[in-house]
């Protein structure tokens, strides 16, 4: 059999190992994952993962197929390969590696995402439960202690609507992030509606907001992009100082993909360090967990804005200095 032939056939990483001594025949693909010169290498020296050459070892001495798992360290990225070993007779092992990389992140990005939704409705459940039980028996006929009660168990009944509103919008976002928006959207309008809509929150920080720039029309959903100004607006004035100025910016840039439009949203807050700023995007990521629930905040607001601005075909910028504030720039192409 002309093993080369069978072998450059294959998409995957493919090598056929002689009697666990020397590779005969590898692939394109296994060369530029394993590098030149692994053809006529005993399997040891060419991939040094114990796993896979016990497989080859067992598969050799037994017949059959083995699965083996194999990691390796390429460009300060990980990659993990499911290596299926399998008997060709002869004394002839071929050997194929499948990258399994994206589902073994995948996988853990749902294991992190079911940990971290259980463990933030865990605490307003638990004291929710608590309460009602204090409610049923000692605070019974205490009209001070229920009132008081009643308000904690409001606080975290809030808090959990907030947190199931945010995954439903996170779910509905990510389902349509494909899907790029045709409709015109008057940016300047929109951004005076925001503002319109957070004058309470305004007013409790005594902060003043302030809007800058010319009208402009972009192509998007005005509902998502409501959600994204909305977010990073009240975001500054809530983690902002009292009594600052949050300054929101329009001004046009270029970019490698044409003109595009520039919202900035500066606070004058503490600021943020500058080792949490490219995991702020990342769903249930806080910088301070305890402001943040205190605040009514789920940890989800920025995961929101990325993939919404993502759907529109553009950047999220963030900047930001210790004591100096922070600015959000969104830039949404207007062609």
């Amino acid at each position: 059999m002309d093993w080369d032939r069978v072998l450059a056939g294959l998409p995957m990483p493919a090598m056929l190992v002689e009697r666990e001594d020397r590779v005969e025949a590898g692939n394109g693909p296994l060369i530029a994952l394993l590098g030149d010169g692994v053809v006529g290498r005993n399997p040891a020296m060419a991939v040094r993962a114990p796993s896979v050459l016990a497989a080859i070892g067992a598969v050799t001495r037994q017949g059959g197929v083995q699965e083996a798992r194999m990691t390796l360290r390429r460009d300060g990225q990980e990659q993990v390969f499911q290596v299926t070993v399998s008997d060709q007779g002869e004394g002839r092992v071929l050997c194929v590696f499948r990258d399994v990389s994206e589902e073994e992140k995948a996988g853990e990005m749902r294991r992190d995402f079911v940990a971290n939704v259980s463990h933030e409705l865990r605490t307003p459940l638990t004291a929710l439960m608590g309460f009602i039980e204090t409610l049923k028996n000692a605070a019974r006929d205490d009209p001070k202690a229920r009132d008081m009660f009643l308000g904690i168990m409001e606080h975290e009944a809030g808090r959990m609507n907030r947190l199931v509103r945010d995954l439903l919008q996170l779910s509905r976002v990510e389902a349509e992030e494909r899907v790029r928006p045709r409709d015109r959207v008057e940016l300047k309008p929109l951004l005076e509606n925001v503002i319109g809509s957070l004058k309470g929150v305004a007013e409790r920080s005594r902060a003043r907001v302030e809007l800058a720039g010319d009208p402009v029309t972009v192509p998007g959903d005005a509902d998502q992009l409501t959600q994204v100004f909305t977010n990073l607006i009240e975001n500054a004035l809530k983690y902002g100082r009292e009594g600052q100025v949050v300054r929101i910016t329009l001004s046009p840039e270029d970019t490698v993909r044409g003109p595009a439009i520039r919202v900035d949203v500066a606070d004058e807050g503490e600021g943020i360090d500058p080792i949490h700023i490219p995991r702020l995007t990342e769903r249930f990521y806080r910088v301070d967990s305890h402001r943040s629930r205190e605040m009514g905040g789920t940890g989800l607001g920025l995961a929101i804005v990325k993939h919404i601005v993502s759907r529109h075909r553009g950047w999220l910028r963030i900047e930001s200095e210790k004591g100096e504030g922070s600015r959000f720039s969104v830039v949404l192409p207007l062609g």
